[in-house]
């Protein structure tokens, strides 16, 4: 019988690929769109140890069955100061473990009810008012395509077994030989890295043992390789951003890599151990069965769909205790002098364990305040190229500005009825100073990202270079901490400065007229930066912060005392 290969082989093929991915597409897209920045905040909140981040990564690719979405996430989290390396560790070893979840239910036979369920949801998305309805429809309608589509390439594949040359091509791809295991691995890994998706290689895997044209044991090595394949998305993700986000792709690589050898070391003891386990979900996935004249192989996708939740728990279980030392001999890649700069991103003193007691944690936000100072003040050294200062403004900024918005979400949590006035009024105070800081270092920013990109004469150079001492000697009491006195009116004797070297930089012969320009306008940008260390000294002193805090009661004992450390309103 003629097989028409264009109809029965390349269209539903093509298609049911299209419509696999798709449905991956629209699933992910649905589930995030309804509780992406959900997931992310209990991310970062959860993955606090390791055996944390394994439960929080398994949980959410669980729930939006894409690792690769997944670990993407991780790797941005990792970027922006939110997750720790050793956490994202942690977190993408259950990113592994979440994705096989998925791969056990596409093994279910559910394909010919795909495009049934996949019309009802497609209606109730074109009909549905609410974006939170029409996210769900797409979730759902996702999920309905990955059958379908999975079931249109099983049907597809089915009649290569009719074609000498394509099943003579295949007969030297098995895994009768650690060889052919190996060379099965790779090719999946390559299809994989080339579709950005594990779960679309599993499901193609599927379809040719389900059709019989690879027997399960060989379609099982083919599965082993998706693993290694899927990590090219994270790489690709890190190439742009910091250090640690690279080394958390690097993570991903090495947790795979590992994973994959030691597997495939044990490919024929897992086989066996396999082919005991299928005894209680149907037998030997050998046995074919007929459906419509035809010879399927339905307990091939059951076995791999198994294979793959197992093979990544006994990762995750081997791998588990050595996460410390992932984490140790990854920070070493790439690793230069300027990471030994402090990470600004991160609060260091802001402890949550201290909020109830507002003795404790008023003195907290007010050494994470200063320290936030001290990191606005490093852009005068990125300004003035001093060794050891951050390389990149733009990196900088986007840490204080991380570090801004931690205390003053920490800082308004301080915030209770039962709380004295002054008390109120001091975590005010606090947020205000907190809010005065931010728009400071976003100045400071802008100086030094302008002062970087220009090139200024000697003499220029020397006026800019007292204009930013002097700005300098303004910054440093206020991160230092040291007693503020009263002082004549706001700026008066920093104005009378600022406006001496104004007038130098205008009567200036050697500086050029462009130059001067520039020159003026980073002195204003710098007055204007003076305003703001004066309203945040002006801050500091309308308020006897040393006296409320002494008058801070201690945490009280008993229960009927109310939370630790607040007084009665008055």
């Amino acid at each position: 019988m003629e097989i028409d290969i264009f109809k029965e082989i390349i269209v539903p093929v093509v298609g049911g690929l299209g419509l696999f991915l798709l449905g991956l597409e629209f699933m992910a897209n649905g589930i995030q769109a309804l509780s992406v920045n959900k997931m992310r905040a209990f991310l970062a909140r959860a993955a606090g140890t390791p055996i944390k981040g394994v439960m929080a990564g398994t949980i959410i690719t669980g729930i939006i069955q894409s690792s690769t979405a997944m670990t993407v996430m991780t790797v941005g989290l990792v970027n922006a100061g939110v997750l720790t390396l050793r956490s994202a560790i942690s977190v993408i070893m259950g990113a592994n473990v979440g994705t096989t979840l998925g791969n056990g239910l596409i093994a279910l036979p559910l394909g010919p009810l795909g495009l049934f369920f996949g019309g009802i949801f497609a209606t109730i998305y074109c009909f549905a008012k609410s974006d939170k309805w029409r996210n769900v429809a797409l979730a759902c309608m996702g999920f309905a395509l990955i059958f379908y589509g999975l079931n249109l390439m099983t049907g597809g594949l089915k009649p290569l077994r009719s074609m000498p040359e394509v099943m003579d091509l295949i007969s030297h791809l098995d895994a009768s030989s650690y060889t052919g295991v190996i060379s099965c691995a790779l090719i999946a890994a390559l299809v994989t890295a080339l579709i950005h998706s594990s779960s679309a290689t599993i499901g193609i895997v599927m379809g040719l043992g389900s059709s019989g044209i690879l027997d399960w044991q060989t379609a099982i090595a083919f599965a082993i390789g998706a693993d290694l394949g899927t990590t090219i998305t994270s790489w690709i993700a890190s190439l742009n951003l910091s250090k640690n986000a690279k080394r958390t792709a690097y993570a991903h690589i090495t947790f795979n890599f590992i994973g994959v050898l030691v597997v495939l070391a044990l490919f024929y003891p897992a086989i066996q151990v396999l082919t005991w386990v299928m005894g209680f979900f149907g037998g030997d996935p050998g046995t074919p069965t007929m459906i419509d004249g035809k010879e399927v192989y339905p307990l091939v996708p059951v076995a791999i769909g198994l294979f793959s939740i197992f093979f990544n728990i006994f990762n995750v279980i081997i791998l588990f205790p050595f996460v410390n030392t992932f984490e140790r001999y990854l920070s070493r890649v790439g690793r230069t002098e300027d990471e030994d700069i402090e990470d600004y991103s991160v609060p260091r003193f802001l402890d949550k364990g201290a909020l109830a007691d507002f003795r404790r944690a008023l003195p907290a936000v007010q050494q994470e305040q200063r320290r936030a100072l001290a990191g606005a003040a490093l852009f005068l050294d990125i300004a003035r190229g001093r060794p050891g200062a951050p390389k990149a403004p733009a990196e900088h900024h986007e840490a204080t500005d991380a570090l801004s918005r931690e205390i003053r979400a920490y800082s308004a949590q301080l915030f209770d009825d039962r709380l004295s006035r002054p008390q109120k009024d001091l975590v005010a105070s606090t947020i205000e100073e907190v809010d005065f800081t931010a728009a400071l270092s976003e100045s400071l920013h802008q100086i030094a990202r302008r002062v970087c990109r220009e090139k200024f004469s000697a003499e220029g150079q020397s006026l800019l270079n007292a204009a930013m001492d002097r700005l300098d000697a303004s910054l440093t009491p206020l991160v230092t901490g040291e007693h503020l006195s009263p002082r004549m009116p706001a700026g008066h004797s920093r104005q009378a400065e600022f406006e001496d070297i104004r007038w130098r930089i205008i009567d200036s012969g050697p500086i050029p007229a462009g130059e001067k320009g520039a020159l003026l306008a980073l002195l204003g940008s710098m007055e204007r930066a003076e305003v703001l260390i004066d309203r945040i000294a002006d801050e500091r002193q309308s308020v006897d912060r040393g006296l409320i805090h002494e008058a801070a009661p201690a945490p009280a004992r008993d229960a009927g005392m109310g939370p630790a450390g607040l007084v009665p309103a008055e």
